[in-house]
């Protein structure tokens, strides 16, 4: 018999080999198909297995539910929605560090301007560096939503890199127009991918903190990006005026 299960939890394709590995070993367990882009396991068995031993055989990052089971996809979504807030309290705490920061750097002699690159460079340098924590993981996760990397997969690799180096430029205010013109580009791009996938209401992490930190991809990942790129312009402007 066949069965279809929701795994949540997922960022990458270690993932998919480790769900499918574990689930593998249970008994009564013949074939196991997990996809990572929606976010199932479709497992061929010799006798039903009861849920709860698939779950004990998961480790705890991931959740496994059936997928025709209106009642506990039901419940499994309110749990989630109550816990959105505190999902993204990484990202949020990272958000007032940076601004705190960027303010501390400007507060003696303000400058706008000035506060903005500073927020940027030190906007890239951090999330670069979440991103490198785990450099083998992130280019899977990232390709699930970015358009770029989903057709140039070495994109996802140096993208890091990318953000390292714009960084770097905006904190030592060297090539601003063409930092802020590649801002544009790469987080344009982003940001459109992010709105598909917030369209289409499917259930992926953001790989914005790399793999370290799961984090739900929700409105507060199209406002990051929103963020950045009304500064780029602004900061555009400022330069051009």
């Amino acid at each position: 018999m066949k069965h279809t299960y929701k795994i949540t939890g997922m960022t990458c394709n270690n993932c998919v080999a480790s769900v499918a590995d574990e689930l593998s070993k249970i008994d009564g367990v013949q074939k196991i198909d997990v996809s990572l882009e929606k976010g199932e396991a479709e497992i061929d068995m010799s006798s039903h297995i009861p849920l709860n031993i698939l779950k004990s055989a998961l480790p705890k990052k991931y959740s496994i539910s059936e997928k025709g089971n209106h009642t506990s996809e039901m419940m499994m979504n309110s749990t989630m929605e109550k816990t959105k807030l505190q999902q993204l309290k990484p990202l949020l705490l990272i958000f007032l560090y940076l601004f705190s920061a960027a303010i501390l750097l400007n507060y003696k002699q303000w400058d706008t301007g000035e506060f903005m690159l500073d927020f940027m460079g030190l906007f890239y340098i951090v999330f670069s560096f979440f991103k490198l924590l785990d450099l083998k993981g992130f280019p899977e996760s990232f390709r699930m939503y970015d358009p770029l990397a989903r057709v140039f997969p070495a994109y996802g690799w140096i993208y890091p890199f990318i953000e390292l180096v714009l960084g770097l430029l905006f904190l030592m205010r060297l090539q601003i127009i063409a930092a802020l013109v590649i801002t544009l580009v790469i987080l344009g791009i982003t940001t459109i991918g992010v709105t598909k996938t917030l369209l289409d209401k499917k259930s992926i992490r953001c790989a914005c903190l790399g793999t370290a930190l799961q984090l739900p991809m929700t409105e507060a990942t199209f406002i990051e990006n929103f963020i950045m790129l009304v500064m780029a312009i602004s900061m555009l402007v400022i330069q051009f005026i």
